[in-house]
């Protein structure tokens, strides 16, 4: 059986990648999922150091990877995401999936 080489699942679109952002920041950082908006900044508003963003990315990589194959997070770029929206919005430009 040969191995699949692309994604078959519809596109990801921003309210589910928010969505999945929150789950794991609620889970890294042990905080109740509704105190995560887009909004909140990550080192004012949920007290994430690097270390839990970096827990973010690799957990958003392993999650989306799954669904698109080769998505990854440039590791430049964290120092650009500084709220959840920021995230957000790398993340859908990333996969390529358009706000609808």
């Amino acid at each position: 059986m040969p191995a699949e080489t692309h994604s078959t699942h519809e596109p990801i679109g921003p309210d589910e990648v928010f969505a999945t952002v929150r789950t794991h920041l609620s889970e890294i950082l042990e905080i109740d999922d509704a105190t995560i908006t887009l909004d909140a900044n990550f080192a004012e508003d949920l007290n994430a150091d690097s270390l839990a963003l970096i827990e973010l990315v690799e957990a958003l990589e392993e999650d989306l990877g799954e669904r698109t194959v080769g998505f990854t997070v440039d590791d430049e770029d964290l120092g650009d995401l500084a709220t959840v929206r920021d995230a957000v919005d790398y993340v859908v430009s990333r996969l390529g999936a358009g706000a609808a």
